[in-house]
């Protein structure tokens, strides 16, 4: 992680893939995949994985 880059944070959620652009919720661009396909992908995992991340605190 680049120093002045930020780790993503609950209201960041849900991300979302813009042609090859991985965006945050507020619109704000945090990577660039090679394609399109990629950034779907990418963005479809960190909602994946963010969704468990809030089960998990909730069941907890």
């Amino acid at each position: 992680m680049a120093k002045d880059e930020k780790p993503l944070e609950p209201e960041d959620f849900p991300v979302r893939a813009e042609q090859k652009k991985i965006l945050k919720n507020d619109g704000e661009a945090i990577a660039e995949a090679r394609d399109e396909r990629t950034a779907d992908e990418v963005a479809e995992r960190l909602n994946a994985e963010e969704n468990i991340r809030e089960e998990d605190r909730w069941s907890a």
